[in-house]
Order: structure tokens, then sequence, then C-alpha cells
């Protein structure tokens, strides 16, 4: 049974207009994703820690980072994540990135000022979102 001609295009975008609704309102689509998460974390850097020297997140979070050289200059290197960042007493450093792979990732000093700067280390953990 063919459709009468006149109500073809009102049904068309009726239909249209339902799916778009059914994708905004149901979990699917792109207003489905669950927001992002965002860690704001200062990082203390003095002879010769890092406090914290502990960062937890999950895979897709965004870190912000605060670099605080508290006596000496001091940098934030993260080799896998590709960060390295100095700061220098009275002039901190912030830096963002996301936590786009799973693991446990050592973040150190990577300057030569002193012996103690490799001395100076710490963990970014990113965990994977349970599904």
């Amino acid at each position: 049974m063919a459709s009468h001609p006149r109500f073809r295009r009102p049904l068309g975008l009726l239909l249209v207009l339902m799916f778009v609704a059914v994708l905004t309102t149901s979990g699917a689509g792109p207003a489905a994703k669950s927001a992002q998460v965002r860690h704001d974390v200062v990082v203390n850097a003095r002879r010769f820690e890092f406090s914290p020297s502990r960062i937890e997140v999950s895979v897709g979070d965004i870190v912000k980072v605060t670099l605080v050289a508290e006596d000496i200059p001091h940098s934030f290197t993260i080799d896998d994540y590709r960060i390295s960042k100095r700061a220098a007493p009275d002039k901190p450093v912030t830096f963002e990135f996301y936590a786009v792979r799973p693991g446990t990732f050592d973040f150190y000093c990577n300057l030569t000022i002193d012996d103690g700067c490799r001395k100076m280390k710490g963990q970014l953990i990113v965990a994977d979102q349970a599904p």
C-alpha cells in the first residue's frame, strides 16, 4: 500500500527528528560520552623529591599540573607521554595533557644542576576505564 504523496515528506522529516532525539537522550551517539574528569595537581619540587610523588587518574582524564620549584630549578619529565617541563623558583609552570594510555609511568627531574636531581622520581598511574 503506497502512502499518500501529501504525507511522504512530513513523515520522513518526523522520522529523522525522532531518530536524532533518540540518539541524544538514549545514551547512543556523541551526546552519550561520559564527561571528562579533570585533575588539577600541584606538584612541589624541592631537594630532592616531588610532592605528591604519585598521581592517579583514569584513561581519558585531563591532567592539569602546576609544577612549583621551591629551591632550585626542577623539571617534570614523563618520557612515555613526551612531557618535559621546567620550573624555576618563583616561576611555576602549568600544563595539561590527556591521559590516553593506561599503565604506570615514571616521572623525574631531568636537570643536572645537582646530583640529587637524579633521585627525584614519582609515578603517574593511569587506570583503564571500566567498559
